[in-house]
């Protein structure tokens, strides 16, 4: 007697996978939620995870119970992970994954919209399939926010500074995310400067921001114009003019510094 295929949905505590969630909560009733955990997310990320499970009805997994970001680290020899060696990404969320799926036959529920031009994470374990409901129905952004405002859901508080999920350290944040975590979360900020290093051998720096260390960044005369940089982008894309809300013209707005692409398993 063969298994019954599993369908699982991984959350990142993004809009955009949530939003997803809530769509496919009636659908495919036999869903499983999971949320890799680095143990190094924002507080405001597991609150609104607490909220998304009120309104699954269920609970959503917490994968990495045993090993977060730090068991990790120490394996990696205390480098730190980079755009170039995303070493977090694989062990802390693509392989506790593939872990928990096991070789059951899985569809995976990827929250990519239809008005993206990007892909998700595809596991190439053969018995994992990719399934992407949003672009499959022309699911957009504003149907996105629609949907997590018909369900009491919203999003996450930390839209109020940044764009993107994922642990409060990472690499991937602009310029003005650094500053936001600065201002709103200073216990943490000292957290993740406490992370960098300088090897002592090769002179070489190993910094979460690229070109300057968080020391560097939280001087006084820095954040003064990081902030400056900031509000002149934001200036010229009038939330109220343009018919966007605040998140969407912050977010582009922060490309302005920088347009690198986040790992989408993180992200989405």
């Amino acid at each position: 007697m063969h298994k019954a295929a599993r369908h699982v949905l991984g959350l990142s505590g993004g809009k955009d996978s949530a939003a997803l969630a809530i769509y496919m909560r009636d659908r495919v009733p036999e869903m499983e939620y999971v949320f890799c955990d680095t143990q190094k997310e924002l507080q405001e990320t597991y609150d609104y995870l607490d909220r998304l499970e009120t309104v699954l009805g269920k609970g959503i997994t917490r994968l990495n119970a045993a090993r977060g970001f730090d068991h990790w680290l120490e394996l990696y020899g205390g480098y730190l992970p980079s755009s170039r060696m995303r070493w977090c990404t694989r062990m802390l969320k693509i392989k506790p994954f593939e872990e928990f799926v096991g070789d059951d036959l899985v569809f995976s529920y990827v929250g990519i919209r239809a008005d993206e031009d990007r892909g998700g994470y595809v596991s190439s374990k053969p018995n994992i399939t990719p399934v992407f409901p949003f672009k499959d129905d022309g699911i957009r952004e504003a149907d996105v926010f629609r949907i997590l405002q018909e369900a009491g859901v919203g999003l996450p508080r930390y839209y109020e500074w940044r764009t993107r999920s994922g642990c409060y350290f990472c690499f991937f944040q602009r310029k003005a995310e650094w500053v936001g975590l600065l201002e709103r979360h200073p216990d943490l900020f000292e957290k993740a400067k406490a992370y960098e290093k300088l090897d002592p051998k090769t002179g070489v720096r190993y910094t979460w921001s690229q070109s300057e260390s968080l020391e560097e960044l939280e001087r006084p005369e820095r954040v003064a114009e990081i902030k400056e940089n900031h509000a002149r982008a934001l200036g010229k894309r009038p939330a109220r003019l343009s018919g966007q809300k605040l998140v969407q013209v912050f977010a582009e707005a922060l490309n302005d510094d920088d347009d690198t692409e986040p790992c989408l398993i993180c992200n989405l």
